[in-house]
């Protein structure tokens, strides 16, 4: 006779949910589309936007956004992966929260042409928002490659310190580039707003 051993059944973590629609002052993030690749795959062919990403390969064209979209339309992941876009509806960039590796990690990139309107800003701030009020207990975990001041300082306003950094590969460039880690412990984003 052999004893039985009593386990736990392994708990799974908390999941937020499906994505949502967020409507911001100038913005709506909403779940991405297949018709979106062609938008996404303008947007990502721009060296400038890809340059600052660790995933995305250089060349970007249709297909690869329609290889991205797939996954991210089937409802079958975890993450939130919102399109940003404006009045018109059309695609002018992506703000995800993602799980990886056991952590919830926020990523986003804008078309070229709508840089420096505060709309990454506005995009990212509400997506934490919204993600906080399903997840409060939960930090989420971002980066940026040392050459993107203007990515860190949009982390740093939204509430990100800097915990260390690295070397990770960027399909863009080629090659490994310095890496800054940063996190949004909870509660964070809103003690930034009454700062």
């Amino acid at each position: 006779m052999s004893p039985v051993t009593l386990q736990r059944p392994k708990s799974k973590p908390m999941m937020p949910g499906p994505a949502p629609v967020i409507t911001t002052a100038r913005l709506t993030l909403r779940p991405h589309r297949l018709s979106d690749a062609p938008a996404i795959a303008e947007s990502l062919s721009d060296f400038a936007v890809t340059r600052m990403l660790a995933r995305v390969p250089a060349p970007y064209d249709r297909q690869d956004a329609l290889d991205w979209l797939i996954p991210v339309t089937s409802g079958v992941m975890p993450d939130w992966s919102l399109a940003i876009t404006g009045s018109d509806d059309v695609h002018i960039g992506n703000v995800s929260i993602e799980l990886r590796h056991g952590r919830w990690h926020l990523g986003y990139w804008l078309n070229r042409y709508y840089w420096q309107r505060g709309y990454m800003s506005e995009a990212a701030e509400a997506a934490l928002e919204r993600f906080s009020q399903r997840m409060p207990d939960i930090p989420v975990h971002s980066g940026v490659f040392a050459d993107n001041p203007a990515s860190l300082r949009l982390q740093e306003k939204l509430g990100f310190r800097m915990t260390g950094c690295s070397e990770i590969y960027s399909f863009a460039r080629n090659t490994m580039v310095a890496h800054i880690e940063t996190v949004l412990q909870p509660g964070a984003l809103q003690q930034q707003k009454v700062a």
